[in-house]
């Protein structure tokens, strides 16, 4: 082919337009993934599982996010912190508040790290909760203390703080 010849760019031109496109769904990607973090912490998995439903391919979400981590914009540390600040402040257990970082997919490590940061006296927000539901008076008998126990364990505080709630 001659240089002239207009079929000589036709390789080198599809494949300017294939980066390009590929470049304008990132940077949609990216600026919905913007959106839903100027909202809220959000963890990578549950922000990834938001991507995927509005159909964007698999390898450019994870080319975003690993961005939006890199710039610092994205942190399941940083995610983890929040939650667990947001939910102690709500009265629930470090038990629950562990269970639903782990089912958006932060690591132990960090979970750990974040319910130790966070210097909260679970056994105090035990107690406040138990007065706050039941009153302050201690259950009369045991079937009361109980129920009592039973919704404590389901806010998500285990059993020193469950003994806790109930210390004069």
């Amino acid at each position: 082919m001659e240089p002239d010849d207009p079929g000589s760019h036709t390789h080198w031109d599809a494949q300017s337009d294939e980066q390009e496109a590929i470049h304008v769904e990132r940077l949609a990607i990216r600026k919905r993934a913007m959106d839903f973090l100027a909202r809220r912490e959000h963890s990578r998995a549950e922000l990834e599982t938001k991507l995927r439903k509005r159909e964007h391919a698999s390898d450019d979400i994870e080319y975003v996010l690993d961005e939006l981590v890199d710039d610092g914009l994205l942190s399941n540390a940083r995610y983890a912190q929040a939650i667990v600040e947001s939910k102690a402040s709500r009265g629930v257990g470090p038990v629950r508040i562990r269970a639903e970082l782990v089912s958006v997919g932060v690591a132990d490590q960090q979970i750990e790290i974040a319910l130790d940061e966070a210097g909260v006296d679970w056994m105090s927000i035990a107690r406040a909760v138990r007065i706050k539901r039941f009153g302050p008076e201690l259950p009369p008998d045991y079937p009361a203390k109980a129920k009592q126990m039973r919704f404590l364990q389901q806010r998500g505080f285990d059993m020193d703080q469950l003994h806790a709630a109930f210390d004069d």
